[in-house]
C-alpha cells in the first residue's frame, strides 16, 4: 500500500522542513499562556514560535521569547489556555449551510411547535404550495410522536403537507391525494413499506413507515446558484472558527459539495481544513458502485493537501436510531414511541454482505477511506466482518478503515476493531438528545456499550469526535449540535438532557481523552496526525484560545467554554467581541 511510502516521505520532508524553521525568525510568537500541547505526554508549555503556516517551536517563555526577531509579532496571552485547533469528524456543511437560505425555521420542541410553524407556512405561501419538515425526529420532541393526519389538516387544509424523518413520514390528506394514496393502495415497488392504518376504522392516520420515497413533492423554495452556497458555506465556517473549529470532515460530499468547496479553495477562502469522503450509493448496482469508488480515486483533490482532500468513500449500511430502523442483532422490541408492533423486528440493512465486501475492497486498494453508516450493533460487526474478510488479502490497518456512528457496540466489536485496526467516528450530541429515549426503549443493560468511550480507549480503538451537523448555522440551535465543547462535557457526564441519571458512567472520559477526540485522534482519523491535532513542532499552526481554562474549570462549565480566538496556518480567522 502506498501509504506508508507517504509517510516516510512526509517524515523526512518535514524533518527538512522543521530543521529550515528554525534557522529564521518567528513572524508570530504567543507566550505567557497555558498550552496544552496534546502531545503524548500531554505536555503543558508557556509559549509558541510561528513561522509561516507551522509551529517553529514551544517551550518555556524565556526560552521561545529569545527566538523574536525585528518583525516578530508578539501576543502577551496573560495566562489564558490554548489548545490544538479543534476538529469535527463528521459534518454535512453545504446542506446544513443552506437550510434556512429560503426563510428561518425555528426549532421545534414539541408538536404545538411543529403545528405552529405549519400553520404559519400555510399563511404565508399560496394555496396548493407543498409544505415540507425534515428531519424533526419524534424521538426528540417532548411528546414523541407524529402529529396526526387530522392535526395537519387543521392547520394546513390548503397546502399539502409532508412532515419527514427519513425514511419514515406522515402527510396530511392533501398530500396523500395528491400522490394517489389511500386506504386501498399497495405498495407496488417491491421495496419495504407500511401505509398506516388505524386499526378500528380502516381510515389512513397519514403515517407512511420506510415509504417517504412514495411522496413526490415540488418546492417551491428559493434555488441556491453555486455562488450563494460558497456565501452560505462561508458564514457557517465562521461560526465554526467561533466555537474552535479548524477541520472538518465531510462524511457524505455529492458533486455539487465537492465544487463548492474547490472553488472556496481556490479563492483562499477556506478557513477550515477539508477531509472529504465521497458520496457513494451502496444499495446501487455493482458497476454503479465501483464507477463512483473510481471517480473519487481519479480526482485531483484525491492528492494531499492540507486544505482540502478527497480520501474517503461513505455509503450507507442501515438505518437510524432516531427512526426505529437501526439494524440490531437483538430485536428491537415492540414499542410506542417507535410505532413497532412486530417483535421480530430488528431494523433495516441496505446492503448484502458480499457486496459490502466488495465496495469496502474496491475503495481500499485505491487509497480511500472506507466508512459506513452503522447505527446498529448488527451493523457494526457486519462491517468489522467485512474488514476481516478483506484483511485475508492485505492488512487494512494501514487504511484506517472506518465505521460511522457505531453507537450500539458489544466488546467482541471493540476487541475485533482492536485487532484490526479499525477506527471510529462517533458522536456525543446523540447520547445527550436521545439517551433518555434509549432508556426507555432498551434499559440500561442493553445500553452498556452505547457510545463506550472509556472500553474503546482502553483497548486502543482510536475514536474521533463529532457532530452529524444536518441543518441551521449555530452550534447550539443546528441539527445535529457542533459545539465540540458540548460533545466534550457529555463524554465528561454521560447525562442525557432532561434526566438526572448518567448513562453509564463508567464509560466517562477524563478530560485529557476528551479533548484527543477533537484534536490528535480526528487528526489521526483522516492520517493527519503527523501534519496537525497537536502543537508541536514542525505541525501546521492551527490554535485556539479558550476565555476558560478547559482543564480545571468545574465540569459543568465545559459546555460553555467560549472561544476568545481561532487561527488556522499562523492567521487569525476569529476573534471575540
Amino acid at each position: 500500500m502506498r501509504i506508508s511510502i507517504w509517510s516516510c516521505v512526509a517524515t523526512c520532508l518535514l524533518s527538512g522542513f522543521t530543521g529550515r524553521l528554525a534557522a529564521q525568525p518567528p513572524d508570530l510568537i504567543v507566550h505567557h499562556g497555558k498550552f496544552a500541547t496534546v502531545n503524548n505526554m500531554f505536555s503543558i508549555v508557556e509559549a509558541m514560535a510561528v513561522r509561516g503556516d507551522r509551529i517553529q517551536a514551544v517551550g518555556t517563555n524565556g526560552d521561545i521569547l529569545k527566538l523574536s526577531g525585528p518583525a516578530t509579532k508578539l501576543i502577551d496571552l496573560r495566562g489564558q489556555t490554548v489548545i490544538p485547533g479543534l476538529c469535527d469528524s463528521h459534518v454535512h456543511a453545504t446542506g446544513a449551510a443552506l437550510y434556512e437560505y429560503d426563510h428561518p425555521i425555528p426549532e421545534m420542541d414539541t408538536v404545538a411547535d411543529v403545528l405552529k410553524y405549519i400553520g404559519s407556512r400555510a399563511e404565508a405561501l399560496p394555496d396548493g404550495d407543498w409544505i415540507v419538515v425534515r428531519q424533526v425526529f419524534i424521538t426528540r420532541l417532548r411528546d414523541q410522536r407524529y402529529p396526526t393526519r387530522r392535526e395537519l389538516d387543521s392547520v394546513s387544509p390548503k397546502n399539502p403537507v409532508m412532515f419527514s424523518t427519513g425514511p419514515d413520514c406522515v402527510c396530511n390528506s392533501l398530500a396523500l391525494e395528491l400522490n394517489g394514496i389511500d386506504r386501498d393502495f399497495k405498495i407496488t415497488d417491491g421495496k419495504a413499506g407500511q401505509i398506516e392504518k388505524d386499526p378500528v376504522t380502516g381510515e389512513l392516520t397519514g403515517i407512511l413507515r420506510s415509504a417517504s420515497r412514495l411522496i413526490k413533492t415540488k418546492s417551491h423554495e428559493k434555488t441556491a446558484t453555486l455562488e450563494d452556497r460558497m456565501q452560505r458555506l462561508k458564514q457557517l465556517f465562521t461560526d465554526y472558527n467561533s466555537v474552535g473549529l479548524t477541520s472538518i470532515a465531510d462524511r457524505s460530499a455529492g458533486d455539487d459539495a465537492v465544487k463548492a468547496y474547490s472553488q472556496l479553495k481556490e479563492r483562499g477562502e477556506l478557513s477550515c481544513r477539508v477531509f472529504l469522503s465521497y458520496s457513494v450509493n451502496g444499495s446501487g448496482s455493482r458497476k454503479d458502485v465501483e464507477t463512483g469508488i473510481q471517480k473519487a480515486a481519479d480526482h485531483p483533490l484525491h492528492k494531499y493537501d492540507n486544505r482540502l482532500w478527497l480520501r474517503g468513500i461513505k455509503v450507507f449500511l442501515d438505518g437510524g436510531m432516531l427512526t426505529g430502523s437501526a439494524y440490531m442483532r437483538q430485536p428491537w422490541g415492540k414499542s410506542e414511541i417507535y410505532s413497532i408492533t412486530d417483535p421480530e423486528y430488528r431494523g433495516l440493512r441496505f446492503i448484502p454482505q458480499e457486496e459490502l465486501v466488495h465496495m469496502a475492497r474496491f475503495a481500499l486498494q485505491r487509497e480511500l477511506q472506507f466508512t459506513a453508516h452503522s447505527v446498529g450493533d448488527a451493523a457494526v460487526h457486519a462491517l468489522i466482518e467485512a474488514y476481516a474478510e478483506i484483511n485475508k488479502d492485505f492488512p487494512v490497518r494501514p487504511c484506517r478503515p472506518c465505521i460511522t456512528h457505531c453507537n450500539f457496540m458489544s466488546l467482541e466489536a471493540i476487541e475485533q476493531m482492536q485487532h484490526l485496526g479499525i477506527v471510529a467516528d462517533l458522536q456525543p450530541a446523540w447520547l445527550w438528545l436521545d439517551g433518555a429515549t434509549l432508556r426507555k426503549q432498551f434499559g440500561d443493560e442493553r445500553l452498556a456499550y452505547f457510545q463506550p468511550y472509556k472500553t474503546l480507549d482502553e483497548h486502543g480503538v482510536i475514536v474521533g469526535g463529532g457532530s452529524d451537523h444536518m441543518q441551521r448555522i449555530g452550534s447550539l440551535r443546528s441539527v445535529n449540535p457542533y459545539n465540540p465543547f458540548l460533545g466534550m462535557w457529555i463524554t465528561l457526564a454521560r447525562l442525557p438532557r432532561r434526566t438526572d441519571q448518567p448513562l453509564h458512567p463508567e464509560q466517562a472520559l477524563s478530560r485529557e481523552l476528551a479533548l484527543r477526540l477533537y484534536t490528535i485522534n480526528n487528526a489521526f482519523l483522516t492520517f493527519e496526525e503527523k501534519e496537525k491535532g497537536s502543537l508541536e513542532a514542525g505541525k501546521l499552526a492551527d490554535f485556539v484560545v479558550l476565555k476558560t481554562d478547559l482543564l480545571t474549570c468545574p465540569v459543568d462549565e465545559v459546555r460553555n467554554i467560549a472561544v476568545d480566538e481561532t487561527y488556522v496556518g499562523g492567521q487569525r480567522v476569529y476573534k471575540a467581541e
